[in-house]
Parts: structure tokens; sequence; C-alpha cells
């Protein structure tokens, strides 16, 4: 897979084995898990796991989660990107996501809105995806304000494991 997004500040490129030490340093933080079911991240081989998860995604689906990079710095900032869901999330199944996830010391810059604007027009335009979908964790102000920033329309809530979500779409007007 040959992908590399561009925006004014960011570079979103396909995540390498090389990333999990950054990946780590966020993933381990119980801020960042705070709307994750409170689990961070104990050892960096599961990041090392997530990774290759991912990597298999890009082979069998043609499109994953990419490190969003800072143009800037070249720091790691965090992943964001589309996913194929062939497990059932909210009674749906092969359906198209977009999700983020940002280290901490990087949130409120717009980045997460940035990076989620691109692969938007990525998912519409170039893929010419029908519908994309969504989740956030209702209590989550942030993410569910980047949703709506991109234009994403909450459709309903549902429980997982005994926690509320929303559910947001978006149709493909282009």
């Amino acid at each position: 897979m040959n992908i590399t997004l561009e925006t004014e500040r960011l570079i979103l490129r396909e995540l390498q084995l090389s990333d999990a030490e950054a990946f780590f340093a966020m993933d381990r933080n119980p801020n960042v898990h705070q709307y994750l079911w409170n689990k961070p991240v104990q050892k960096i081989e599961k990041i090392n796991e997530i990774i290759d998860s991912i990597r298999k995604q890009y082979v069998e689906n043609g499109i994953g989660r990419f490190a969003i990079i800072s143009k800037d710095t070249n720091e790691f900032i965090g992943w964001a990107g589309l996913k194929y869901n062939t497990e059932e999330v909210n009674n749906k199944v092969n359906f198209y996501d977009i999700g983020y996830r940002l280290d901490e010391k990087f949130w409120g810059k717009g980045y997460a809105s940035e990076a989620t604007f691109a692969w938007l027009n990525y998912a519409f335009k170039t893929m010419n995806i029908k519908t994309m979908e969504a989740a956030a964790h209702t209590e989550n102000i942030a993410s569910n304000r980047i949703l709506q920033k991109i234009g994403m329309q909450m459709t309903e809530q549902y429980l997982e494991d005994g926690i509320s979500w929303n559910w947001y779409e978006l149709e493909n007007n282009l």
C-alpha cells in the first residue's frame, strides 16, 4: 500500500514498528484511555501487536489507521484514519469508520480535526465510500465535538459493556 496524505501541518502515513515507542508513550497514559474502558497499555509488546494488526488491515482492506506526524517537528502525534469493521459494533457489520487518538500533549491544537477532515475527504472522493460511521463515548466532549465539526450527525446512542456511546453517520454527497 502506498498512501500518504498531507495537510497544512501534518503528514499521515502508514504506521511502522518504528512508531512503537511513541505509540506506547501515548497509549500507556491513563488520560488517553479515560473514554476507552480505562485500560491503558502496560507493555510495549502490546503496541507491537497493535501495529502488526493495523498493518494486516492495510493488506486485507486497503486501509487502516495511520500515523499522524508533525511536519514541523517530525514527532508522532497519534493516529487517525479509516477502518473497515468486520466485527459487530452497534449491531452493524462490514462498514467503514473514522477514528483518531492523540498523545495528550497534542490535545486542543486542532490536529485531530485536521487529520480527520483529510481522511473523510479521501474516503469520499478517492474510495467512494457511501456512508462513514463513527462512535464516541457519550461523555467525551472533545471527541464528540470533532465528529460534529467534520459534519457527522449523531443518529443514536447505544450501550457496549455498560458504557454509553454516541453513534455518528455521514452520507457521501460528493
